[in-house]
């Protein structure tokens, strides 16, 4: 007993030194945030002074924040990132989910070789379809539009496939030709049989999708032209100056970026932790 308890007080031994690890940049950013240039400079996280824990709380404060949406805006991009990142999330999800059904238990011909450059495609980096994605799209006068920054990612390869795994493993065959023998329709299946069986997935990839496109910063500066319909990455580049940067606005701004991804993980944790587990066991 006493080797036991020796070793679950080493796990969490381990664990809250990863978390320090892990929170100290939070910690930096967050200090850095409510605090002005000359405190930034002389103290590395909160200022040194009279007050509690030697802490100077009198010269901390939200000026950062109210310059962020008051001098700069940064409210239409963040506006523009939160739309960008959720149509992009819902639409890569659904059409993922969709295609990864049909390529699971649909039987159509040329399935396997679709399923082959489906695969094939997982290997190509995608820096290098920027030149000639930037081409089509300027072929097709979609340059400047949000459809054109979201249209060429919204069925990605890698989505496919998880999907395919995901509705393999959890989806019955029996249970879709029970459906069928009713009079349901592959729609309907979709909707109403598989989707709901791989839900754990479904949370995962909308977690996964949404950081993706939320944290997109080479894209949008490429296909987006006009700054207004420019998102939060690209707006909070754009606040260095031509000769000084301003971090304590930089972190403050990092601050109102990374919110939105916190609360949406803290809405689909548990999902998202499933779906990457549910492959590891075999039930």
């Amino acid at each position: 007993m006493t080797l036991r308890r020796l070793s679950l007080v080493m796990v969490y031994a381990v664990l809250l030194s990863y978390a320090f690890v892990t929170l100290v940049p939070f910690a930096y950013m967050l200090s850095g945030a409510v605090k002005t240039k000359m405190d930034f400079a002389e103290s590395l996280f909160l200022p040194a002074g009279e007050g509690f824990f030697g802490v100077a709380w009198d010269r901390l404060s939200l000026d950062n924040f109210r310059r962020l949406f008051l001098e700069y805006d940064i409210s239409g991009a963040l506006v523009n990132s939160i739309f960008i990142a959720s149509v992009h999330a819902v639409g890569s999800t659904l059409l993922s989910a969709m295609a990864g059904f049909g390529l699971a238990k649909l039987r159509f011909w040329g399935q396997r070789t679709i399923l082959g450059l489906v695969l094939a495609s997982l290997i190509i980096p995608g820096p290098l379809l920027l030149a000639p994605s930037f081409k089509l799209l300027y072929q097709m006068g979609l340059l400047d539009t949000y459809a054109g920054l979201l249209l060429p990612g919204l069925v990605p390869a890698f989505g496919i496939f998880l999907f395919r795994q995901a509705i393999l493993r959890g989806v019955p065959t029996e249970m879709i030709e029970a459906a069928r023998l009713d009079g349901a329709g592959d729609i309907r299946i979709f909707f109403e049989i598989a989707l709901p069986l791989v839900r754990p997935m479904v949370g995962a990839f909308l977690l996964i999708s949404f950081l993706g496109a939320w944290n997109n910063f080479v894209g949008p500066q490429i296909i987006l032209q006009s700054p207004e319909l420019h998102p939060l990455s690209v707006a909070l580049n754009n606040l260095r100056g031509s000769y000084g940067v301003d971090y304590t606005m930089i972190l403050a701004g990092t601050m109102v970026s990374i919110a939105p991804v916190m609360a949406l993980f803290l809405l689909l944790q548990k999902e998202f932790i499933s779906g990457l587990t549910s492959g590891a066991v075999k039930g």
